[in-house]
């Protein structure tokens, strides 16, 4: 349903984007959390160097009392991951006193850096005993004759990484239940915003099967001169038609005075031959003239969109009116036609087609005629009627066939008519689109069949 189609597109640029925002937003948050708990973590850990620093600097601090500055019990437990150390660096060997929580291990300096040369207090992060991540500040302390210390605090990095990890999770866990609902917020309103574009569709399929004649209902201001300018391009189309039939109407009637008032005049001559010479090209220019005019008017009625025709009533329509009218013949007319066949054309070519093959059926036949429709899809995945008209009459060769097909041409000049049905209907199934043929009916006479376009 979605294939190649604008909602699909829509909706994936809508899910595009939002992957990208939330991906975006969602490590621009841990990023900016990450940094606010090592503010945090750091500024615990410079809590503790602050009070070593004030007791170092204290000159009635004993050094071995030191340790007593820091009232943290990690700071006794043996590698708990919290840690300080005091190193004097003014000596030709560094004296250290740290803290238990050490025992026989020490820290690490921080890397000089341009970043954090200029600081008096740095941070980052060093692996401490047993490997251990840690995250260190340090401070280098100046107290003159006392000497020149450098003090570092200690504290477990697996702190921030727990409460950063704990964040993400419900970072995540908060990102995908909001991507989720914006992803089917969106399917919505794409749904919905495109609602009346289908539906206008819809009735455009209307409009072609016959069902309606123009867009109706109301559409968004966004649509609705769409559908405005559909309507007026419908009424513009029909206008058209009707123009063209009502000059074709005016052009048969001013040829045809004329023509026959030429022929009148030959006729009046009958030994004269050139008033037979005008009369015999009289004749051909009215053959040419109705065969023309016949097709502009075909031509005009299937540019009008939209028109269906039952098959069914004009088909019973047509077998009743040739029963009466071949009454002395004592005609038989059979007629299988589904209800709910119908052509997508008018109805008077219609019963023009079928009414040709009907009337010929009935000048030939001896006592039988047969009219049967057919519903089909073809392999080209079209849909068509097939409309079968047997007889039982004398029947046609081959070469007969193809002969009785041509405009004008009569086998039998005993037989009422001008010749023209056959080639009429071969015409106009053109026109629509189908085909005509002619082969033998099983009663024994002549089959013809006529195959149209469905609705």
């Amino acid at each position: 349903m979605w294939a190649n189609s604008l909602a699909l597109r829509l909706f994936l640029w809508a899910v595009g984007w939002t992957i990208a925002i939330v991906l975006v937003t969602g490590i621009v948050l841990s990023s900016l959390y990450r940094n606010a708990v090592e503010r945090a973590f750091d500024g615990r850990l410079q809590v503790y160097l602050r009070t070593l620093v004030a007791d170092l600097a204290n000159p009635e601090t004993p050094d071995d009392k030191l340790s007593d500055a820091v009232s943290e019990p990690l700071f006794d437990l043996p590698l708990s991951g919290w840690y300080w150390q005091v190193t004097r660096t003014d000596t030709a060997k560094p004296q250290i006193r740290a803290s238990r929580s050490l025992w026989d291990g020490g820290l690490p300096k921080l890397p000089m850096t341009d970043a954090n040369a200029s600081l008096s207090v740095r941070a980052g992060y060093v692996n401490g005993p047993e490997d251990q991540r840690v995250r260190l500040v340090e401070r280098n302390i100046d107290l003159g004759e006392e000497g020149t210390y450098l003090v570092a605090v200690a504290g477990e990095a697996a702190e921030i990484e727990d409460d950063v990890r704990a964040f993400n999770r419900a970072l995540f866990v908060t990102f995908f239940s909001l991507a989720l609902i914006l992803l089917l917020t969106t399917a919505l309103q794409v749904q919905f915003g495109l609602a009346p574009l289908k539906r206008i569709s819809q009735q455009l399929a209307a409009i072609r099967s016959g069902q309606a004649e123009r867009l109706e209902g109301k559409f968004p201001i966004e649509i609705a001169p769409l559908a405005r300018e559909a309507n007026a391009l419908l009424e513009a189309n029909r206008e058209i038609v009707e123009r063209a039939r009502t000059h074709v109407g005016n052009l048969a009637h001013a040829l045809k005075t004329p023509l026959s008032v030429v022929m009148n005049e030959a006729a009046a001559r009958p030994d004269d031959p050139l008033a037979q010479k005008v009369r015999e090209q009289a004749d051909v220019m009215r053959d040419q003239i109705t065969r023309h005019l016949e097709r502009a008017r075909m031509a005009a009625r299937l540019t009008v969109v939209g028109t269906v025709t039952n098959v069914a009533p004009v088909v019973h329509a047509i077998a009743r009116t040739m029963e009466k009218t071949n009454r002395d013949k004592d005609l038989r007319l059979r007629v299988d036609t589904p209800e709910d066949a119908r052509f997508r054309g008018e109805q008077q070519d219609l019963e023009e087609m079928v009414g040709n093959l009907v009337d010929n059926a009935c000048k030939w036949a001896q006592s039988r005629v047969a009219i049967e429709v057919l519903k089909e899809h073809t392999d080209d995945s079209r849909d068509v009627i097939r409309i079968i008209v047997d007889d039982d009459g004398p029947g046609l060769t081959p070469a007969e066939r193809e002969q009785v097909a041509r405009r004008g041409r009569r086998l039998d000049e005993t037989k009422p008519g001008s010749g023209l049905g056959l080639s009429i209907v071969v015409e106009l199934a053109a026109l629509y689109g189908g085909s005509f043929t002619l082969g033998t009916a099983p009663l024994g006479g002549l089959r013809a069949e006529l195959v149209l376009p469905a609705a």
